[in-house]
Order: structure tokens, then sequence, then C-alpha cells
């Protein structure tokens, strides 16, 4: 595992953790200064009720990690315990954090993590790749659900259906949400079949697509991803009920938490409760649209994306200030505490040699 700890390691440089710091706070600077009302900020009116809405705000979160550190602990049988999934889930966000979201959200390094947490390798793959596969089922199943219940006009209310992406209309942002969404469902439907039917013709399949000669510089990650495949199929046979409902039931609860963010936070500055699960299927729809973005967690265009799309439930002038709040909870914050845990963790976890040449010292 020389090889994967260099990568790992090379992947912590200072360099790749200000990265989205920088582009996300240079989006919001841009926006602010772009859509800023002095008005707006002296009209704002503090009182119990925002205090409420912005811990709950805050509990939703705190929920959200909860059910991920249920879930990676059913998906490994229960053998760490609630402090080393803590652990396990922060580093894992902050890999997904500072690198770009359409490479998989970190989905390696998360193996690798379990890996040093001495969960033999067939479980942490299986582990990782049935957690794959359960976000994407999530989406799947409630992205339509919110599109055609709440329905086109009202989801994408706040943008021009008329005008192209470029311009910042809503026929892009449409167009990109089907593709991406179709893109996921058909890759976890492919998944699936390999985990659940026949591995081994999934494994042989991507080798023979990704043997084209455009493709052939990836064929030995779709070899290595079908392997993966294999091991985590055979780790989920005669799993029991309690785990599926464990698993399941986090990845749930926990991508709900975190589509309820900014529920709270408009909560806390406006009174629109008509408005609720609007909000929330917008954000669902902005969650998909992040997944395709070649920046580290989104950075920019989570921001942008934010201030267009959901200006209609938020007073002119304060969008892009309550953007950023919505990333001081949601994303920063991965970051900083990964910053404080991965040191002492590499420390722990990885030999002084292994240290030496990953950080090319």
């Amino acid at each position: 595992m020389e090889l994967d700890s260099r990568k790992l390691l090379r992947t912590f440089r200072p360099s790749r953790i200000l990265l989205p710091i920088l582009i996300g706070l240079g989006t919001v600077t841009f926006l602010f200064v772009q859509n800023f009302d002095r008005q707006a900020f002296e009209n704002i009116k503090w009182t119990w009720n925002s205090s409420f809405w912005i811990f709950m705000a805050l509990m939703a979160m705190v929920v959200r990690d909860l059910a991920y550190m249920l879930r990676i602990r059913a998906l490994t049988d229960h053998e760490i315990g609630w402090w080393r999934s803590f652990i396990v889930i922060m580093l894992w966000e902050f890999c997904s954090s500072i690198v770009p979201t359409m490479l998989g959200s970190g989905y390696f390094f998360a193996i690798f993590i379990l890996t040093r947490e001495k969960i033999n390798t067939g479980r942490s793959i299986t582990a990782i790749t049935l957690s794959s596969f359960q976000d994407g089922v999530f989406l799947a199943l409630v992205a339509p659900f919110v599109y055609f219940v709440i329905g086109k006009e009202k989801l994408f209310s706040s943008l021009n259906l008329s005008t192209r992406i470029v311009e910042g209309g809503g026929s892009g942002f449409l167009v990109t949400f089907w593709t991406v969404y179709f893109i996921i469902l058909a890759y976890k439907i492919f998944v699936a079949y390999g985990l659940f039917i026949n591995p081994r013709f999934v494994k042989w399949a991507l080798i023979k697509i990704f043997s084209l000669p455009l493709l052939n510089r990836w064929r030995h990650d779709a070899r290595e991803t079908g392997d993966q495949l294999i091991i985590a199929s055979k780790g989920l046979k005669n799993k029991s009920r309690r785990f599926w409902i464990e698993s399941f039931g986090g990845t749930f609860i926990s991508w709900t938490a975190r589509y309820s963010l900014v529920n709270c936070l408009v909560l806390a500055f406006t009174n629109a409760p008509a408005e609720n699960f609007i909000i929330f299927g917008k954000q669902v729809v902005m969650g998909i649209i992040i997944l395709f973005t070649p920046t580290p967690g989104g950075s920019g265009f989570a921001e942008f994306m934010f201030n267009k799309y959901l200006s209609e439930f938020i007073p002119f002038g304060l969008s892009a200030s309550l953007g950023l709040l919505w990333r001081l909870i949601s994303y920063y914050p991965y970051i900083f505490i990964g910053v404080i845990l991965l040191p002492k963790w590499i420390k722990q976890k990885f030999s002084k040699e292994e240290i030496a040449v990953g950080t090319g010292s």
C-alpha cells in the first residue's frame, strides 16, 4: 500500500486545503459586493426565533454526522466504536472537501482510512462501495419525487427556463439536473448489478470498455474497480436485517438532515413555512448538480448556485451572506476539524518512512 500512502499524504498538502477555501470565499465576496444592500442588513431583527432556527441548523449537521457514524459502524459490523467512527467520518468529509466532487468525493480515501483503522481490506471495500451505492439510491428516489410533487415551474421558479446556463438561466440548470441524475442512476444500476447479481461480468465489461484506445489509460483503475465489486459482493452475502436497516436508515436520515439545513437558515431570517418543501426540493436539485462540478467540494459553484437558485426565499441583499453562513455550517467545519485531527492520525497510522516518502521530505 506504499503508493496509496503517498497519494493520500500528498492530497493533504496545504495548497490542496487552501484552494477550496479561497475559491469559496472569493465567490462569496464577489456576490456580496455585487448584491450588497445596506438597508437589508439594517432591517434584520434578531429574535428568539432566529436563535432557535440557527441552533436547529447546527443540530441538522450533528444529526447528519451521527447518522453517518451509525452507518459506518453498521457497514463494518460494529468493529469500530463511536469515537473511531467519528474520526473516520471527519477525515472522509475532509477528503471530500478538498478533492473535486466529480472524482468520487473521497471514496478511494475512505477505503484507505478504514484499512488504517485496522478494518480488513475486503470489509473496507464492502463498506465504502455499499455506502456509495446507498447514497445513490437516496438521490435516485428523492430527486424524481420532489420534481414531480413540486413541479418543474415551482422547482425552477427563481430561474428563467428559456435562457441558457451560461447566462445563468433555468434551462441549463434543468438539463444539467436531469443529465447528472441519469448518469448517477445508470451508474448505480450498473453497480447494483455488480454487487448483487454478477460482479465478474461487470469486471469483464469494465475491462473491455476501458481497453478502447481513448480510455486505455484508465484500464488499470477499471480492473481495480471490478475487483472491488467482486470483494464487496462476497462481503454482502448473508447480512442480517439489522445490517440493512441501520445502513439504509443512516443513509436516509443523514441526507434528509443535510437537505434540511437551508430550511432552518431561511426560517431564522424569514417566516415562510408554506415553502419548506420547495426549499428542501431545491436543495436536492442543487446537491445533484454540485456532484458534477470540478472544484474541490463544489467550492465557488455551490455559493453561486445558492445565491441564484434560492434568492426568492431570502430578503434581497442577504442571499450571499446566507450562502456564506450555509457553507460555514455545512462545509468549512470539516476542513477545520480535518486539519486538527489529521496530524495526530497520520502520526498514529503511518510509519516515519511512509510520511517521509509521502511528503517528499
